[in-house]
């Protein structure tokens, strides 16, 4: 196989990024000349860290960016022929940097596979596409969708003609689109990423992101990935299929097909872990003071911990699947605006623990809970999943298993970033107050 610098001067490429992403899970670049790659791949590229949010304190700042090779790909979108390659993070005697993502990721693979699994996800990832109507738009006060179509219906050529430009780019990145379709609320769509190992997928939900942006601006339009956009309408998620391999035998680890609902002893174990954990990891599968507003908002988002089979609104569901496909323990919390390294990273360390610790399934509960809850039968009693940010990061800190699979360094950064969030959002006085209280209170 041809190297990425015998790739990219074949192609004709001429400038490459270098991407990664902070811990709240923005996307970060810088550029290169084509021909400084050889020597990037060698040596890395120096950067200030502690220019980035939640990245590196200033006593730790200076920071090499090393590209992934496997990582390799042209952005179509560019004007000028261009490539990129995902980073990782070390310092400059060569160790990783505990503060990356991906790193994090990493680990928590290298832990499974230590255990004898490989874990593989798919993604369902749901979005809105707007009118891009300038500061008027972007500011939240007039939000007009671009369509005003529903579940699986066909919509307008320019919301079709982005998720189908889309695919292509992700395709030609080797990263496999299994469908494209039109969600519940108008403007909302959904592109869904085919299962593969774990941070393979983390990495195309980053290309996906940036290429739905980039070809909606050439359009006039704009992708929102934030989870509640509208009142009332249906919110955005990214609900995560998750599939456990058995590295001896390349079998489902989950599947056993005498056993009730097909489950192993792992798969139940591994369910029993999220929902042990499911509060400490929601900050990182949530991370927006607007994500309980989708949590919390009813239709088809958990506010529960439960786990059930047919129940849309269960925090966790095992979807009923031919028997030549490999069992799926989908996770319905997670949405848009997270950082997939951190969020996969927490998935799975959850999981792993309910394994190792052979901790027991509850039963499911397959009926939706109302809200507020009024089952009388203690079977149909759940705890509920954090109503706001801050509950959620009070989840994190008490678990201890979830601030491990990413590691004290991002633990830190990320809950200093989020409670900052939150103490700007209880200090704002929003419209809705000055409608409710201004000349009544």
């Amino acid at each position: 196989m041809a190297s990425p610098t015998e790739r990219i001067h074949e192609a004709g490429i001429e400038f490459v990024q270098l991407q990664f992403t902070d811990i709240p899970g923005a996307l970060k670049s810088v550029t290169i000349p084509a021909d400084r790659l050889e020597a990037c791949l060698e040596r890395g590229l120096w950067f200030d860290g502690s220019a980035v949010e939640g990245m590196a304190r200033t006593v730790e700042s200076d920071l090499y960016l090393r590209p992934d090779p496997a990582t390799l790909a042209i952005l179509p979108w560019e004007s000028r022929p261009t490539a990129r390659l995902i980073c990782d993070l070390h310092h400059p005697g060569g160790a990783p940097f505990l503060a990356d993502p991906r790193r994090a990721l990493k680990t928590a693979l290298e832990g499974a596979a230590e255990l004898g699994f490989d874990y593989r996800i798919g993604c369902e990832l749901e979005f809105s596409i707007f009118e891009d109507r300038g500061d008027e738009t972007r500011d939240g006060r007039h939000l007009e969708p671009v369509d005003s179509g529903g579940y699986f219906e066909v919509t307008t050529d320019r919301a079709e003609e982005l998720c189908r430009m889309s695919t292509r780019a992700l395709a030609s990145a080797g990263f496999e689109v299994e469908m494209t379709h039109h969600e519940v609320a108008p403007g909302q769509h959904e592109v869904v990423l085919a299962v593969a190992d774990a941070l393979r997928v983390a990495d195309a939900i980053l290309a996906l992101k940036t290429a739905l942006r980039a070809y909606g601006r050439r359009q006039g339009l704009l992708v929102s990935f934030m989870p509640k956009p509208i009142e009332g309408s249906s919110g955005s998620g990214l609900h995560v299929s998750q599939v456990l391999v058995d590295r001896k035998t390349g079998g489902d680890a989950f599947f056993a097909e005498d056993e009730p609902y097909q489950l192993s002893a792992n798969g139940r174990h591994f369910i029993a872990g999220q929902l042990a954990h499911a509060r400490g990891m929601c900050a990182l599968l949530a991370p927006l003071v607007n994500s309980y507003k989708r949590l919390m908002g009813g239709a088809e988002a958990p506010a529960h911990i439960t786990w059930a089979r047919t129940n849309r609104g269960a925090l966790i569901r095992v979807p009923d699947a031919n028997p030549r496909d490999q069992t799926r323990i989908e996770l319905r919390a997670p949405d848009p605006s997270c950082n997939p390294y951190l969020a996969f990273a927490a998935m799975l360390r959850a999981g792993i623990d309910g394994i190792t610790n052979h901790l027991e399934l509850p039963e499911p509960i397959e009926e939706p809970i109302q809200r507020p809850a009024r089952a009388t039968d203690e079977e149909q009693l759940a705890d509920p999943l954090p109503s706001t940010l801050a509950e959620a990061l009070e989840g994190l800190t008490w678990d201890p298993v979830i601030r491990e699979a990413i590691g004290q360094p991002i633990y830190e950064r990320f809950l200093s970033a989020k409670e900052r969030e939150w103490a700007e959002h209880s200090r704002h006085i929003s419209l809705w107050e000055l409608r409710s209280y201004l000349e009544r209170a």
